[in-house]
């Protein structure tokens, strides 16, 4: 059979993964319009409004039971609270690079994220890497030492997204759960500690949640549905393409931002950026052309 058979849907999922992954792309436009609130607490409105989003979601879907049996499930309840963690850290470290203009590094990091999952693969867990592979590695890590010389420093913020990301998804795919009920569980396991803040804030913070402001609190609110909805955008295509597709696809969402950080929020792209961006692009289709040969690497959802 060929691959059309095998996937006779797969141009519904590219639209609704090629969705997801635009709408993560440019997200940032939606966190300026909140530019001047803490990123931490963005993280902790958007954690907050995704679980009473998904509350209603769950319950159209006929899924309460079996979040119930997931709350029993000592092991995999574990295992989620650890991805509820990773993901928050990931949030408030990209809301951070959209409220200091960082983020063509925040688009390195997510470029470099199949690439890092790739060494943990083989430090952490014993994996074999292929020569190819080993190459793309080493190109990646030629291109965080450029980025290290030129700003002097460590590239923290593309490395920590990256490394968050990257274990994240290495941790979801241990949890035997759907995206949407994962994601649910998640923010329902951190609900109270974000409720209690936003309340704390609201009784000491002048002009915190709820504000003077219909609008900000309306975008505030809109936090829950933005997030949960391209997930399901997600999950929805990756049930109907190739994963080779889906592979290429998750490249959409870090160009995008970093075009919009180039040409939308007026970020310099340096010779050092250009250099590390092209070993990186060049370790991707390294990878990619690998990957041809062997079994594809899952692709874990982002945003």
């Amino acid at each position: 059979m060929n691959d059309a058979t095998h996937h006779p849907h797969e141009r519904t999922g590219i639209l609704y993964a090629g969705l997801a992954y635009a709408i993560w792309g440019i997200i940032p436009l939606y966190w300026r319009l909140l530019g001047d609130i803490p990123p931490f607490q963005l993280t902790v409105h958007r954690i907050l409004w995704c679980a009473l989003f998904l509350v209603g979601v769950t319950a159209v879907r006929g899924r309460l039971a079996h979040i119930v049996t997931i709350f029993r499930t000592r092991g995999l309840l574990l295992t989620l609270a650890l991805t509820s963690i990773l993901i928050s850290i990931n949030w408030t470290i990209f809301i951070y690079c959209v409220a200091t203009n960082q983020l063509i590094e925040a688009s390195l990091g997510y470029y470099l994220t199949p690439l890092l999952s790739i060494a943990l693969g083989v430090f952490l867990f014993g994996e074999h890497l292929s020569r190819v592979r080993l190459a793309g590695v080493a190109l990646a890590l030629i291109a965080v030492v450029i980025q290290a010389a030129a700003f002097g420093r460590i590239p923290w913020i593309g490395l920590s997204l990256s490394l968050s990301f990257g274990f994240y998804g290495f941790f979801r795919k241990k949890a035997p759960v759907d995206s949407m009920d994962g994601l649910f569980v998640e923010t329902m396991l951190l609900f109270p500690f974000t409720l209690g803040l936003i309340v704390y804030w609201g009784m000491t913070e002048p002009g915190a949640f709820p504000a003077t402001s219909f609008t900000k609190d309306a975008l505030l609110i809109a936090g829950g549905p933005i997030t949960a909805i391209p997930l399901s955008m997600f999950a929805a295509g990756a049930r109907r393409m190739r994963l080779s597709t889906l592979g290429f696809l998750q490249y959409l969402s870090p160009s995008l931002t970093l075009l919009l950080a180039i040409f939308g929020f007026g970020e310099a792209f340096t010779r050092a950026d250009a250099v590390s961006f092209a070993l990186i692009w060049l370790a991707l289709l390294i990878v990619a052309f690998d990957g041809r040969f062997k079994p594809a690497i899952a692709v874990e959802e982002g945003g």
